[in-house]
Order: C-alpha cells, then sequence, then structure tokens
C-alpha cells in the first residue's frame, strides 16, 4: 500500500457518503506486472475504503464506487445499526448476552441463602448471587466475565484437538492462553504460544475456527505473505465469507 490516503464526499439520496482512496502499487508474477483491480471494503467502524492502482484516475475509482453504491450504502445502515444497538452493558435482566453464535437473555437472580453461580438454561444466562450490598451490577459482570474465559477455556481446547489434524505442519497441541483483547481475536508468538480472546466464544464455532485456524498458520508463516494465505485458503476455502460475519458482529461481541 502507499500512504497519503485521500477521503472523498458525495451525496446519495439524502445521506452523505465519504470513502477513502488508498494507492496500490503494483506486484510482479515472475517477470510480469500483475494488475491491481480497484477494490471497495466497508468497515464495522462505518469507514468505507477503496484500494486502487497507482494509475487509476479519480474518475474510474468514482464511477466503481457508483457501481457498488447500493451495497455501501446498506453495509453503512446495517453496521449504524449495530452502533445504535450496542450501548454499555449495566448487567441488569433483560440484557442480551452470547455464547457460540446464539442470543440469550441474562436474567440476574438475588437469593441470599444461594452460593454465586452462573448457568445456562432455557435461553437465559442466569447469574444467581446473594443481596449483601449495592454492587451487585458489579459483581454480576465478574461472575459473566469469569463464565466466559471458563468456557473459552473448554471450547477452545476442543476445537483445537479437531482442527490440529487438519493442518500438517502441526503435530502437537499447541499450548494456548486466554486473554481478553480490545483489537484482536487472536494471536501466535514467535515461539508456536497461540493467545486467544475469550470474548471470542461469544461466537459460532465456525468464527471460532477461522481464528484458531488463522493462527495455526501462523506456526509456519509469521508474516500475513502469500504463503500464509494459500496456508489459510488450503485449510478454510471460505474464510473470506467466515471473516466478513465475524467482522460484522464484532462491536457486540466485545462490548462488555
Amino acid at each position: 500500500m502507499i500512504n497519503n490516503p485521500k477521503t472523498i464526499t458525495f451525496r446519495y439520496g439524502d445521506d452523505i457518503i465519504n470513502y477513502e482512496v488508498v494507492r496500490k502499487a503494483s506486484t510482479l508474477k515472475g517477470d510480469k506486472p500483475v494488475r491491481a483491480k480497484i477494490t471497495i471494503k466497508v468497515h464495522p467502524d462505518c469507514r468505507v475504503v477503496v484500494s486502487a492502482p497507482e494509475k487509476a484516475n479519480a474518475d474510474d475509482i468514482h464511477q466503481a464506487v457508483l457501481k457498488q453504491v447500493s451495497w455501501i450504502w446498506k453495509s453503512l445502515e446495517e453496521f449504524k445499526a449495530h452502533q445504535d444497538y450496542v450501548l454499555p452493558k449495566r448487567y441488569v435482566s433483560g440484557e442480551m448476552q452470547f455464547y457460540l453464535g446464539r442470543r440469550y437473555v441474562l436474567k440476574i437472580i438475588e437469593d441470599k441463602q444461594a452460593s454465586l453461580n452462573v448457568k445456562l438454561l432455557r435461553g437465559k444466562l442466569q447469574v444467581t448471587l446473594p443481596t449483601f450490598n449495592d454492587s451487585k451490577a458489579e459483581l454480576s459482570k465478574a461472575l459473566v466475565n469469569k463464565w466466559y474465559k471458563h468456557r473459552a477455556r473448554l471450547i477452545f481446547q476442543q476445537r483445537l484437538k479437531v482442527l490440529v489434524p487438519q493442518v500438517s505442519w502441526v503435530t502437537d497441541l499447541p499450548s494456548f492462553k486466554v486473554k481478553a483483547m480490545n483489537k484482536q481475536w487472536g494471536n501466535c508468538s514467535p515461539s508456536g504460544t497461540l493467545t486467544l480472546n475469550p470474548h471470542l466464544v461469544k461466537a459460532p464455532k465456525e468464527c471460532i475456527d477461522y481464528v484458531i485456524l488463522h493462527e495455526l498458520c501462523h506456526i509456519e508463516e509469521l508474516n500475513h505473505s502469500d504463503k500464509f494465505w494459500r496456508l489459510l485458503t488450503q485449510v478454510m476455502p471460505h474464510w473470506k465469507d467466515v471473516k466478513a460475519k465475524l467482522d460484522g458482529m464484532a462491536e457486540l461481541y466485545l462490548n462488555e
């Protein structure tokens, strides 16, 4: 990529759409240059980024955007709706929680005789706690996050056992740790240790598999090289669709 992106603004109906143009340098395949294409991506934070070849003129880029403007507008509306829906959690009964791609209603039960407990029960994530002070929201949050971390360790271990045999370059189950992160679903250290975000357990198993396979590919290829993407495509041919699904729900899954 070439730096110094340029932002263009235009009107679509009653709405204003901004898009950022980022120029792509030419690449070579053997001795021959590979012609780059104009690509458009709408991000969950409502940024529209257009990647264009160095020599593409502004009119060609804008025409490419106009051809996709209906899709761009719909994508922006969907992401805006997500943003309107994502409010800070208060950890009170009636809030929405996620687990393995399904929605559950949070139910807080106060019982002086009961012990602290979190469990899934008939479409609800039920938190039981004694009524001894006014900090029940903080206590509920701590209990829910602890429950997610526990479930994440179990699910990640299960999925690793299924997925590792599918990648020929990994012979043993890699060690992994669970750590909450704001901007990453996972990472892989140079030594091959995986770090996985416990919030990932809120996503469907297919999305969990995508992140784990992504990090397993990094055991063979630490950088996002062409070889890396070939490996990922080899083990999950439809990874782009799965990634798009995960990206589309990221704000909801990461919301605490």
